[in-house]
């Protein structure tokens, strides 16, 4: 159940979806259902009283070019019929045969790095490179530019509120272990660069909460002292038994951060997100001198002190 904080004006409730994979079904992705659902989720929308949608991207199942040409228009039109904006990002399967233009043109919509800000809060869309790049052998994972990583780390330092970061493809370092798709590919779960987008939230000096999609997973994940969230799929079917999850979210932004997802893999989260950072990791046991010297040092044994 959602329950409607908005009467408190120092709150910001959005709606979230990922993963629509509108287009032919592909293993667990029932992108057959993907209109039906988008019809349902659009009487969420109009339902849970929001600000704004969240669209984390991955909104077809890629084919080819003339195929996805279609399916993103398509979708695109669904997406317009919403009762509220939406802020768009774009997931691997988006770009693998449309270009980043082709996805604007669809949508409407400049995909470039954006700051949006919301009541108390700022919307950071961070619309980094999500292509798979692939070899003659298969894919090697994603490429992302410096750039998109300096400006993170810019936009951290300069926050003045608390910001929610949005992307498609999480890095917050867990391992989905048991995921159908990332249990044995973990190197197409994450970005190789992962460790720096974490060192990058870690210079704001403000509340930070990321939201992702891609791992058609429900996770919550704190690291540093800041709160990875993942949503589920609308049309992923390997949790809930071959029916689309149907994954609905709603993320409330004010003093407490709450996030609910409907459907049939539902989940709900809250918590409080603070500026407090966590201290570095220490080195490992046996390069750190204080614990060397204490397991150099022998041991006496209690019945030798007895007879001392």
């Amino acid at each position: 159940m959602i329950v409607d904080s908005s009467l408190n004006g120092s709150v910001t409730r959005l709606a979230v979806v990922t993963d629509v994979h509108y287009g032919p079904p592909v293993f667990t992705k029932r992108g057959d259902c993907a209109p039906e659902l988008m019809r349902q989720f659009a009487t969420f929308v109009a339902e849970v009283n929001v600000s704004h949608v969240l669209d984390l991207g991955d909104r077809i199942n890629d084919v080819d070019h003339q195929a996805d040409q279609r399916n993103m228009q398509a979708v695109a039109e669904m997406f317009r019929s919403l009762p509220k904006p939406t802020i768009h990002i774009n997931g691997n399967h988006d770009v693998d045969q449309l270009t980043v233009a082709e996805n604007e043109n669809f949508l409407r919509q400049s995909l470039g790095h954006e700051t949006i800000d919301v009541g108390s809060w700022r919307i950071v869309v961070w619309r980094v490179d999500s292509r798979i790049y692939r070899s003659e052998t298969g894919p090697t994972g994603f490429s992302p530019a410096e750039e998109d990583t300096v400006w993170l780390a810019r936009t951290m330092q300069a926050a003045d509120r608390p910001c929610l970061v949005i992307t498609h493809v999480p890095f917050s370092g867990r391992v989905f272990h048991e995921n159908y798709y990332f249990a044995h590919n973990p190197e197409i779960s994450t970005y190789p660069t992962a460790a720096r987008m974490r060192a990058a939230l870690q210079l704001s000096r403000v509340p930070v909460v990321v939201l992702t999609g891609h791992v058609h997973e429900n996770s919550v994940t704190t690291v540093g002292g800041i709160t990875h969230l993942t949503q589920q799929s609308l049309t992923e079917s390997f949790t809930t038994g071959g029916e689309p999850a149907a994954a609905m979210g709603v993320i409330e932004l004010g003093e407490t951060v709450t996030w609910t997802v409907i459907g049939r893999d539902p989940i709900t989260v809250a918590f409080v997100p603070t500026t407090t950072r966590w201290m570095p990791p220490m080195p490992g046991f046996g390069d750190t001198e204080q614990l060397r010297i204490r397991r150099d040092v022998p041991r006496v044994r209690p019945a030798e002190l007895s007879q001392s």
